[in-house]
């Protein structure tokens, strides 16, 4: 029995769980979208034990973060640009692969900015929370891990910290390191640093505090972005993993998440 089957027996009495649809605005999106609730039992999002989403991987996160209060499990299906947080597009046999399905537990980042207004704005990241220039002129950022000032002074276009899952997105192209699922770790990489110039980043504990002061914010001002909600004009941001918060994935066994992130790692 699989993860999902188990769940759906301990949940729904054994009857075949209530799926929703949804996808993105994309033609090739809604034509997907179009077939499957015309090939199969389908209800509104807010009353569902499991959601299908077409689309990539940007609207995989907007519906992570859109359901997160209610819980249940998504299982997205490519018809987008980048898909790796999805499954192929195969209409045919979907309840099926629905009950062979394999959970991943993902728990988030939770971002803290206070901006220069003096205001704390709370927003949380599956892939990563990155710090960056907002005119001409390189940051200055000071790096902090557990209360202890580790860079005084970082200069560049920014720095991020990324979650293993978000290791193979923004953090990738900084040329940060890729992280194993299991591996327990964070992420702390720069973006195009001047000052150290050597420095290249640090892999963190998962339960580490990490926070960011701008500095000489009036003549270099800094954002702030968890995911895709961003923050201008930013004076600190603090980030710390949220154990107690998770978002549920569901893959398809032979295209396990687990694996993807691994292979990465050896791609030429």
């Amino acid at each position: 029995m699989s993860d999902l089957t188990a769940t759906t027996a301990a949940t729904s009495g054994g009857r075949a769980p209530a799926v929703a649809y949804v996808a993105t605005e994309t033609e090739v999106a809604q034509a997907g979208l179009a077939d499957l609730t015309r090939r199969y039992p389908h209800c509104a999002p807010e009353e569902a034990e499991i959601i299908v989403a077409l689309g990539g991987d940007g609207f995989m996160l907007e519906t992570l973060h859109r359901t997160l209060k209610q819980g249940v499990p998504i299982y997205g299906m490519h018809r987008g640009t980048v898909g790796f947080l999805m499954n192929e597009f195969r209409p045919d046999g979907l309840m099926e692969r629905l009950a062979r399905a394999k959970k991943v537990t993902l728990h988030p980042l939770e971002m803290t900015a206070r901006d220069v207004a003096g205001i704390s704005h709370r927003a949380l990241a599956i892939n990563e929370v990155s710090v960056l220039r907002e005119a001409r002129q390189a940051a200055k950022i000071s790096v902090s891990v557990d209360g202890i000032v580790r860079i005084p002074e970082l200069m560049g276009d920014g720095v991020l910290v990324a979650t293993p899952v978000g290791s193979t997105a923004y953090n990738l192209s900084a040329h940060g390191p890729i992280i194993p699922l299991a591996a327990g770790v964070l992420a702390l990489t720069p973006i195009s640093a001047f000052r150290p110039r050597r420095w290249r980043g640090a892999l963190l504990p998962a339960g580490a505090s990490v926070a960011f002061e701008v500095l000489e914010a009036d003549k270099r001002p800094v954002s702030a972005t968890a995911d895709f909600t961003e923050i201008r004009d930013v004076l600190s941001v603090e980030i710390r993993e949220r154990r107690d918060v998770a978002f549920t994935l569901l893959f398809d066994p032979e295209h396990s998440l687990e694996e993807r992130v691994f292979k990465e790692q050896f791609l030429t």
